[in-house]
């Protein structure tokens, strides 16, 4: 039975307040419209006001992101017990696979709720080649397979390839596993504007500024692309991250940034402003789970170029809206950014395509729908037993 007379409880965990702005807010916002009593649990830096506005309560935790040394990360572990024993939740939404191991463990010592657990895609431990992440990658993997295979708990992933790597690698219960692409994107904010932007044609990198991002190797297409076609533009929208492991400093950035092939914007507050500036969004990944830049971007009406891997691939689509090269191949993405500068019928057509794609598959409402239909069929299935 649920736990809780009242309103059924959500709470959320999610390491950092700023992800739960870009990422989860339009599902915090439908659940709390729902009726449902909604917590969010996070570290709390400079975003706690959107949460609250959107109808959560904030519950602020010190454990960090990204796997710290053992004593942090063991009070934060308990201070995650004392937390979900306080809040009594019906049911737990953990994103991010430090969330998940943490927060299922704290889940189990606080009376084992059901617990969907989101993993969009497992980052940098699974796609870095350092010998960090080799170490530390078979533990986590053994980790995850315990937690995601217990009976309270339910995954969410992004894409087929990462469904299929947690069925066939970690043997995780395909009737446990649901496909919901991405977190959506607000199809009202993001739109293409009235006419196409003038001037030169500009190519823009909206992402955090990691190295499995691509950056490097779109500040070397960038430079092979501005031999042929002088006038275009380079931009490179995100903040550096220097608590990721991947991280690009400020200096390396600055640095291409003084070179003048691209310019490094950092953090951009009006994303849709910057976007109906470009005529062409570019995300040379390395993985992703499901992209939310190339969403916002295929929302705003720009073609897209990215990477040939499996988050990209729903919504970079060739022939309709966009153009998919292998990831790492420079000359193949400075061929593809090359072709869309020259040619402004494929940009307007192929941009065309991306809204449209957004608008029948991709808005938060869609997304927001499927997670709350998953929600009430994992209260209706876990709510009952141990």
């Amino acid at each position: 039975m649920r736990r809780n007379a009242g309103p059924t409880h959500l709470v959320f965990f999610i390491p950092e307040d700023w992800y739960v702005c870009s990422h989860r807010l339009p599902l915090v916002r439908a659940a709390a419209a729902e009726g449902w009593r909604v917590s969010v649990v996070t570290r709390v830096q400079d975003h706690a006001g959107p949460i609250r506005d959107a109808g959560a309560e904030v519950v602020p935790v010190g454990l960090r992101r990204g796997f710290q040394d053992p004593w942090s990360d063991g009070k934060g572990l308990a201070e995650l017990v004392r937390i979900y024993r306080r809040l009594r939740p019906d049911l737990l939404h953990q994103v991010t696979p430090k969330s998940v191991l943490y927060g299922s463990a704290a889940a189990a010592l606080a009376g084992r709720p059901p617990v969907v657990n989101a993993l969009a895609g497992l980052g940098y431990l699974y796609t870095a080649t350092g010998p960090r992440a080799r170490l530390a990658r078979p533990a986590v993997t053994l980790a995850l397979k315990a937690v995601l295979g217990s009976r309270r708990s339910w995954l969410i992933v992004q894409n087929e390839e990462d469904a299929g790597f947690f069925r066939d690698t970690l043997a995780v219960d395909p009737a446990r596993i649901s496909l919901i692409p991405g977190a959506g994107v607000d199809a009202r904010a993001f739109a293409p504007p009235a006419a196409p932007a003038p001037g030169p044609v500009r190519f823009v990198l909206p992402a955090r500024m990691l190295v499995e991002k691509g950056v490097a190797e779109f500040v070397e297409a960038a430079g092979m692309v501005r031999a042929e076609h002088p006038a275009t533009e380079f931009l490179l929208a995100g903040k550096s991250d220097p608590e990721n492991p991947s991280g690009l400093t400020a200096a390396r950035l600055g640095a291409w940034h003084e070179q003048g092939v691209v310019t490094w914007l950092g953090h951009v507050a009006d994303m849709p402003g910057l976007l109906a500036s470009c005529h062409a969004a570019v995300l040379p990944t390395y993985r992703e789970g499901f992209p939310k830049a190339l969403l916002e971007a295929a929302a705003a009406g720009l073609p897209l170029v990215a990477s040939d891997v499996a988050g990209c691939r729903p919504i970079c689509r060739p022939g309709r809206n966009g153009l998919l090269v292998a990831p790492r191949d420079v000359p193949g993405l400075a061929g593809a950014m090359s072709r869309l500068a020259a040619d402004p019928g494929l940009r307007r057509s192929l941009g065309e395509g991306s809204r449209a794609l957004v608008l029948e598959e991709f808005t938060e409402d869609r997304i927001a729908a499927l997670t709350l239909d998953l929600y009430r069929a994992v209260l209706d299935e876990g709510g009952a037993g141990a």
